[in-house]
């Protein structure tokens, strides 16, 4: 027979924690109070909002992170922007394989003159994008320091 005293201790469910939060706490807000903690809440990017309010309370660093529409949307074609660039590399190369395979070497070279028009004003446009995406990195990405 077993021991009374002696529990067997079973391996299911999580296991305790040395110190839980016991202590609660409640406050009372009107709604201008709870409009500027929720938009704090969701400025913080923190997921629960218990966490929140012990780092208010004991004023520890809470991040903000504001998100613009517009820098998501600029990023956002961007992306899809380079994707394309690199699309266009690979459909470069095919075609100039395809133009000496199929035409004679008169009609290739003028197509290829062609193509090389084309390629100059597309770094021309890639130059902008570069300038374009400096000027936005240095107003919008600023590192503190």
């Amino acid at each position: 027979m077993e021991d009374s005293s002696q529990k067997k201790t079973r391996k299911i469910g999580r296991k305790p924690k040395k110190d839980p939060a016991t202590f609660r706490y409640s406050i009372s807000l009107n709604s201008e109070e709870n409009a500027r903690f929720l938009s704090l809440f969701e400025q913080s990017g923190m997921k629960v909002m218990a966490h929140f309010i012990t780092a208010c309370v004991f004023e520890k660093v809470i991040k903000t992170v504001k998100i613009d529409k517009s820098e998501m949307d600029y990023y956002m074609r961007l992306t899809t922007l380079y994707g394309q660039f690199r699309a266009v590399g690979v459909n470069y190369n095919q075609i100039v394989k395809l133009l000496y395979r199929n035409f004679s070497e008169k009609k290739a070279a003028a197509y290829l003159f062609k193509l090389e028009k084309a390629t100059v004003e597309m770094a021309k446009l890639c130059q902008e994008i570069i300038r374009l995406t400096q000027e936005f990195e240095a107003k919008h990405f600023k590192k503190e320091e």
